[in-house]
């Protein structure tokens, strides 16, 4: 079986990889969308977010659970 990986965050990773409020991610992702100019309703991509963090794809992928 191939395991599928998500290819977006939520605030709610956001929270799990920084240990702060999902109300924070909230914020830090509006804060991509805007640096990256996406729409309000355009998600943020995990390539997007370790872009903007500079932290490296396989320690945010650890915490991005389904």
């Amino acid at each position: 079986m191939i395991e599928t990986k998500r290819a977006c965050i939520y605030p709610k990773d956001v929270q799990r990889i920084t240990g702060k409020s999902e109300r924070y991610g909230r914020k830090l992702l509006k804060k991509i969308r805007e640096e990256l100019a996406k729409d309000p309703h355009q998600f943020v991509s995990v390539d997007e977010f370790c872009e903007f963090t500079g932290l490296a794809p396989a320690i945010v992928e650890r915490y991005i659970t389904d």
